[in-house]
C-alpha cells in the first residue's frame, strides 16, 4: 500500500518513471544502503514524530539521529515517536515504508539540514 500510494502521489509530477523497484526489503538504512549499494549517510530515512496530537515528519540522512535539545528548541516539546502501531493510520504509510510521498494531509514534513549532504 505504501509503495503503491508513493508511486501515484509522484505520477502526479512524472516522477513515478524514475522509481527503481527492487526484489529485497529496503525497510531500514542498512536494508536499503545493502540494496543499492551506497554508504548509510546516502540514504535518506523518515521518522514519524506526534507534537500536540498532530503528526510530522522529518527526513534525515541515514546515519542521523534526533538531537532531542535540537528538537525541543524546534517544537517546544519532547521528541515522541508515533507508537508503530499508529503509524498507517496517522501518516498514511506504514513502519517500513514511511516516506514524505502521498501521505495523509494533515501531516506537515520538515528536512534536517543532514539532507543537505
Amino acid at each position: 500500500m505504501s509503495f503503491l500510494r508513493a508511486k501515484d502521489y509522484l505520477k502526479k509530477f512524472s516522477l513515478d518513471k524514475n522509481i527503481i523497484e527492487l526484489d529485497v526489503s529496503t525497510a531500514t538504512v542498512d536494508d536499503a544502503a545493502n540494496a543499492i549499494k551506497c554508504k548509510k549517510d546516502e540514504i535518506v530515512k523518515t521518522l514519524s514524530f506526534i507534537i500536540d496530537n498532530k503528526p510530522i515528519l522529518i527526513c534525515v540522512s541515514g546515519d542521523s539521529k534526533v538531537d532531542n535539545g535540537k528538537f525541543k528548541n524546534e517544537f517546544y516539546t519532547k521528541a515522541k515517536m508515533i507508537p508503530p502501531e499508529d503509524v498507517e493510520r496517522l501518516i498514511g504509510h506504514d513502519v517500513g515504508g514511511v516516506c514524505p510521498f502521498g501521505i495523509n494531509d494533515d501531516v506537515d514534513v520538515f528536512f534536517d539540514v543532514s539532507y543537505k549532504r
